[in-house]
């Protein structure tokens, strides 16, 4: 005696349907998976960015604060700087000192690279700070080590 199953007229068996189910929706969730992670890392691309915008804001206003402190020095223009001052000046005047830990916190703070720099211009007590800095790390990687981000505060002291 042996033992058959009989399958109803016009229906076949399907084999297999399950696993391929399971392939499916395994491949769904990795790429599922995929996205969450590139959402991840664009995140922390923009985080990044943001952190460094702040610190750059912060440097700005530290260096306004030493000159309110000596305002005379202003308006003589001992804060001015030719430009943007990517070396530390020596020291010498408190002008000049502020100025040299004013770059030095900045090169701390925002990466010790050449694109790391500060700005001082003065004209009487409207004045202009500019911080720049190497953003490559927060930028989407299309112009990888050339992207240069900056920040003018302006104020009158």
């Amino acid at each position: 005696m042996s033992l058959q199953r009989s399958v109803a007229p016009g229906r076949t068996r399907q084999h297999g349907a399950g696993l391929l189910e399971v392939l499916i929706a395994v491949l769904i969730m990795g790429i599922g998976m995929l996205g969450v992670a590139a959402m991840q890392a664009t995140a922390l691309r923009n985080s990044q960015g943001a952190l460094e915008r702040s610190q750059a804001v912060v440097q700005s206003y530290s260096i306004l604060d030493a000159m309110r402190a000596n305002r005379d020095a202003v308006v003589t223009g001992s804060y001015n700087t030719a430009g943007l001052a990517c070396v530390a000046p020596a020291a010498g005047s408190l002008a000049q000192t502020d100025v040299r830990l004013w770059i030095t916190s900045l090169k701390a703070t925002l990466g010790d690279g050449a694109a790391t720099c500060g700005g001082v211009n003065c004209n009487g007590t409207d004045c202009s700070i500019t911080v720049q800095w190497d953003d490559s790390r927060s930028s989407d990687g299309a112009a990888a080590g050339s992207a240069t981000s900056q920040i003018i505060t302006r104020a009158r002291l």
